[in-house]
């Protein structure tokens, strides 16, 4: 028949009915998030779906969803990476650029899915960096720390213990910069309570809005949506001012005082020993 045996091989692809599946799950776990594969799996049936739990297990791994309660193996790496411990237990985070946090989410599209990875001020609630892709590569994770990095360099960086924040690449892009290094300690879904706050904002406010139809949409909508959240929407937790205001506020007040300390030398003693405390 004149047909090259390379043309005629299979090649797995995601089944149309998976991605309404992989819809379903994310949203039965955004709004339960203590449900497991094998519960969310029971609720699926119940609305009329013939599935098994490991059809259930698969997307959701493939989703990178998992039930939040304490529990061993929450964060997934590799055995030969690093963990850091947790810096920021007691700490009194007071200004811009002390602590950010950084984490990845699954964004559902009308068909498919892509990931976001964003960096966030603890302080100001600010999002300083983030990037989308279809895979979950550390690589995405280094273009997001770099365009916040053209910032500003945070203190401290946290993040849990998944594979793209344990990786070498990621280690040696913060120590490199002098950025101190703390994770989230296994089954504490709270330690990085802000970036998920975040994402409850991103995907209640615009997400599940819209549903974006193709990759280059996800990037423009949450593109504005972060331009939005940044600089427009009032913070509750901030005395209803926005991210923006509060970040660049105190960013502007440690310039000033810098820039006054250098141009009155004689005037102020300093200990170069000791950090200035802004």
């Amino acid at each position: 028949m004149n047909i090259h045996r390379s043309q005629v091989y299979y090649q797995a692809q995601e089944r149309l009915e998976d991605m309404c599946l992989m819809n379903e799950i994310h949203d039965l776990w955004i709004a339960h998030p203590y449900y497991g594969y094998r519960r969310i799996r029971e609720v699926l049936v119940r609305q009329g779906h013939v599935i098994n739990r490991k059809c259930v297990h698969r997307l959701m791994k493939v989703m990178n969803l998992t039930a939040l309660y304490p529990k061993p193996k929450t964060s997934l790496r590799r055995r030969e990476d690093s963990v850091y411990r947790y810096l920021l237990s007691g700490l009194k985070i007071d200004r811009p650029n002390q602590v950010w946090s950084v984490d990845i989410t699954y964004v559902p599209m009308r068909h498919g899915f892509v990931y976001l990875v964003a960096l966030i001020d603890v302080h100001s609630r600010y999002i300083v960096g983030w990037n989308i892709s279809i895979s979950l590569e550390t690589e995405s994770c280094i273009i997001a720390l770099e365009k916040a990095l053209k910032q500003a360099t945070p203190d401290i960086l946290n993040s849990d213990q998944g594979c793209q924040f344990t990786s070498d690449a990621w280690i040696q892009a913060l120590l490199q910069r002098g950025i101190k290094i703390s994770m989230d300690g296994k089954g504490r879904c709270l330690d990085n309570v802000f970036i998920e706050r975040f994402w409850r904002s991103l995907k209640q406010e615009d997400v599940y809005l819209k549903a974006y139809e193709t990759v280059l949409d996800a990037r423009k909508n949450i593109d504005a949506y972060i331009d939005f959240y940044n600089h427009r929407r009032p913070h509750q937790s901030l005395n209803y001012q926005t991210p923006a205001e509060v970040y660049f506020a105190g960013k502007k007040k440690a310039d000033s005082l810098l820039e006054h300390i250098m141009s009155n030398p004689l005037t102020h003693q300093i200990n170069c020993n000791q950090p200035v405390a802004y």
